[in-house]
């Protein structure tokens, strides 16, 4: 069927079908027809199981276009990471603002409601954010929503983000039960399953525009599934690279998975010397430009920006979560634009953003698993990795190759991943960890006002579909004895009414045993605690999550415990009654050390070498860390504990920066960060008002900062000071 019959037959604007064509979707594949002769453009809710690049996302798309165009609704896709959620907003907001649709994106802030959301009709947002928004009961997303799109459904097997995506997904379900469910998945086992669920129609199958050839290479030769064969003749020493090589050389591009940041790290820096020799001279050109990005990226550039860097001129990349995210976006933009020939990654991009490649290579199918040692990975990583291969419009099949290591392993890798079917997708929503923050917030958003209305919520859940709720109502009891006693909820008779500490907490969006936890530590406090005293209370949090603490590192840590002891506000374990308690101490203590380097301005590269984490874990600590900052703050206020309130406040703008508190004024002009804030205020500009009156080349003269910055922060500086003063702080 071509996209042009389906507009006319469902009243969509004929500049649908334009943008589309221009996007090069002029016909629906078999997938995407079958969804619409079940019913997804006429209110149906659906579940499309399929493979990547096999048209999920159109018929989201089409489902979404129809309610805002013809029938004025309101919309909600969902994804499960930011990445995700910045590459659909660029998307959808390219391809359909000219037809009138507002396109938004909300992926932060969970103690902020923005009323500009609700004038979207399409918002993008993380399942996080929906959750938060549902926890400060968003009018507008419970009762005007239309159209949900739940992208990569299948995580709710997944223990971390899977339980906010299932009750999220049960909320919706409760409070708008004209909502359209659209749920997008991987192919997986029992998507019946999910589907019967959500009460909604199946789509499944196995159908994709570019088909895929599965196989293992072992001795110079791979034997793919279809029983065909192909030799691979090329000069190279290592197995990934004649893999890489060949394909390359072919005209087509290879995403290599590896099971570490190091492996990825190395295999890059290795395949330049083999890939280099297949660049132009024009796409060298930009590449250096690419480079440029990469090493800026953090103002000053650390080891890895420089070995990145390297890499990316000579052809490669290597991507992983340690990265800034602007060098992560970096790479995949030149791998897109065939610049980048080869990315060497971690399984973390294959469930991340689109990048289709001519061939994946499957290094890696191992991870070490406590207690048992090194273990298969899953069916269906295998699958998210092997999905990536095969270009639309680009390429005639794609291929995903696994490589043995011996005659009798490339027989098993058959039988375990090539011929095997992905696992059965399981709730992980009936452990204390999850259900805590979840009950709470369905008590203090008011979605239940008693046990009753609480087991009747939780019918509705995913765990208990699949095991009913005789084990979800055993877990649910323990979670309201700990929050009674904790004093975030209490009964009176029957009902279940949240106290002003349990709704702080649930706005908040913190664990309630982090709530706890600062709440005990800020209660005794009597004079204005210090930064190690206020960042290891944040550190004790389930919220954090702690550094790995090794070996040789006991002793340095418990060195600074003895130096900081006195500081410290939060209750300390005794080391002979709780020796494991204590070694956790430490472990938090060394995450303290690490936010306290940040805000002390530590150099990047220092910060790498002492802690062996990249920029991205880094920023991804620091923004947890200024989280939890606000929440004590919060909670500060709450229970009275005045002393605290401004060292926590200071510190909380410290860490989002990275900065001591003198160069807070600075970092506030768009594109200054720690490296170019020290420099200018090295330099003498201090302040808004020496921006202001300073001269362009002056400032451009400062290191790191050049014409086109120092430009920038003068137009700044003089945007604030010309800006109006509100009537009331006129005085």
């Amino acid at each position: 069927m071509k996209v042009e019959e389906v507009c006319r037959k469902y009243g969509l604007p004929e500049g649908v079908a334009e943008k589309l064509g221009g996007a090069g979707v002029n016909e629906l594949y078999p997938p995407q027809a079958e969804a619409l002769e079940k019913g997804a453009l006429e209110g149906k809710n659906l579940v499309m199981a399929v493979p990547t690049a096999s048209g999920k996302t159109l018929i989201a798309e089409l489902v979404m276009l129809k309610s805002v165009l013809k029938e004025g609704g309101k919309c909600i896709y969902i994804v499960p990471l930011r990445a995700l959620a910045s590459e659909k907003f660029e998307e959808f907001k390219e391809k359909y603002e000219g037809l009138g649709v507002r396109v938004g994106i909300s992926t932060g802030d969970f103690d902020y409601v923005d009323p500009r959301l609700s004038k979207y009709d399409i918002l993008i947002a993380t399942s996080e954010k929906v959750d938060s928004l549902l926890r400060h009961r968003a009018k507008w997303l419970a009762d005007v929503a239309s159209v949900v799109v739940l992208d990569e459904i299948h995580l709710i097997d997944e223990p971390g983000r899977g339980p906010t995506l299932e009750v999220l997904t049960a909320r919706l379900k409760q409070v708008n039960q004209k909502l359209q469910t659209i749920a997008l998945s991987a192919t997986i086992k029992n998507a019946d399953e999910i589907a019967e669920w959500l009460s909604a129609e199946l789509v499944k199958s196995d159908w994709r525009p570019v088909p895929l050839k599965k196989g293992v290479y072992y001795r110079r030769k791979i034997e793919f599934d279809d029983e065909s064969k192909k030799a691979v003749n090329v000069d190279a020493e290592e197995d990934v690279a004649a893999l890489a090589v060949q394909t390359v050389g072919e005209g087509g591009q290879a995403l290599v998975f590896v099971n570490n940041r190091r492996s990825a790290q190395a295999t890059a820096t290795m395949l330049t010397k083999y890939i280099n020799d297949f660049i132009s001279g024009e796409d060298r050109e930009k590449l250096v430009a690419v480079a440029k990005i990469i090493e800026g990226a953090l103002g000053e550039p650390t080891r890895t920006c420089r070995q990145l860097a390297d890499s990316v001129r000579k052809g490669t990349a290597f991507h992983h979560a340690g990265l800034h995210h602007a060098q992560r976006k970096a790479v995949e933009d030149a791998f897109r634009k065939n610049l980048v020939k080869v990315i060497c990654a971690t399984p973390t991009l294959a469930a991340g953003v689109n990048l289709p490649s001519r061939r994946t290579i499957i290094r890696d199918y191992r991870r070490y698993v406590e207690p048992f040692g090194m273990q298969f990975i899953p069916v269906l990583e295998f699958h998210q990795m092997a999905g990536r291969a095969g270009r639309p419009q680009y390429d005639d099949y794609g291929e995903a190759v696994l490589i043995a290591r011996g005659k009798g392993e490339a027989e098993a890798l058959f039988d375990e991943f090539i011929l095997a079917q992905p696992e059965r997708i399981t709730s992980k929503l009936a452990t204390e960890p999850a259900l805590r923050t979840h009950v709470l917030a369905s008590i203090a958003a008011g979605y239940v006002t008693d046990e009753g209305g609480l087991m009747e919520f939780m019918e509705k859940t995913f765990f208990a579909y699949q095991y009913g709720t005789r084990e979800v109502s055993r877990v649910v009891d323990l979670v309201l004895d700990f929050l009674e006693r904790e004093e975030m909820i209490r009964r009176q008779n029957k009902l279940l009414i949240a106290t002003p500490f349990g709704e702080r907490v649930s706005r908040l969006y913190i664990d309630p045993l982090s709530a706890v936890v600062l709440r005990d530590g800020l209660t005794g406090v009597t004079s204005e605690p210090t930064d190690i005293g206020l960042l290891h209370l944040i550190c004790k949090t389930p919220d954090m999550g702690t550094l790995y603490l090794r070996e040789h590192e006991y002793e340095e840590m418990e060195q600074f415990f003895k130096k900081h002891m006195k500081e410290l506000i939060a209750q300390i374990p005794d080391y002979h009654r709780e020796p494991e308690k204590f070694e956790m101490l430490l472990a938090e203590l060394k995450t303290a050390q690490l936010l306290k380097m940040w805000v002390d301005e530590t150099r990047e590269d220092d910060l790498h070498e002492r802690f062996g984490i990249g920029a991205g874990d880094i920023r991804r600590k620091a923004e947890t860390a200024k989280w939890l900052l606000y929440g004590a703050h919060e909670l500060a206020s709450l229970f009275k504990t005045g002393k605290a309130l401004a060292p926590l406040r200071r510190l909380q703008d410290r860490t989002r920066y990275g900065v001591k508190e003198e160069l807070l004024e600075l970092v506030q002009f768009r594109g200054i960060g720690r490296v170019r804030a020290r420099s200018l205020f090295r330099a003498g500009f201090r302040k808004l008002s020496d921006i202001e009156k300073s001269t362009e080349e002056s400032l451009a003269k400062v290191p790191y900062i050049g014409t086109e910055i120092a430009r920038s922060i003068r137009k700044q500086a003089h945007e604030i000071e010309e800006a109006p003063v509100p009537e009331n702080e006129s005085a």
